[in-house]
């Protein structure tokens, strides 16, 4: 499986693209193969603010519906347009196409206290 090292993750299986004072949001490789193949994304909380482990959106697969969880307080201010129509790309490139959410950085800091790659792994046992 696939972590990059330049992203930031959560024991609930999101990562994190810091990029200035915004940040990209999607699911964990390891999350979409538990999940299994993904139908739909909900998320309908553009230009709200969103706390550390809100519920931001659910994704939807073939067997269940898992809530999002924010990693870090933020206002979400995107969601990838291309999941409404092409949901699987959440399953086929996780970590690029895939991601969820655009979001401005409340406090830099936070990021600091999330996961690096490493400990990543050791949350889902690799």
């Amino acid at each position: 499986m696939n972590f990059p090292a330049e992203l930031k993750y959560t024991s609930d299986h999101e990562w994190i693209r810091v990029e200035g004072d915004e940040a990209y949001i999607g699911i964990t490789e390891f999350a979409q193969g538990e999940l299994g193949d993904i139908v739909y994304i909900d998320i309908n909380t553009v230009g709200q603010d969103v706390t550390k482990e809100s519920v931001f959106g659910t994704v939807e697969a073939v067997k269940t519906v898992s809530d999002l969880f924010m990693p870090i307080d933020g206002t979400i201010l995107e969601v990838n347009k291309q999941l409404d129509s092409q949901p699987e790309l959440v399953n086929s490139d996780p970590y690029g196409a895939g991601w969820m959410v655009k979001i401005k950085i409340s406090n830099p800091a936070d990021v600091e206290k999330l996961l690096d790659a490493d400990a990543y792994k050791g949350v889902i046992g690799q």
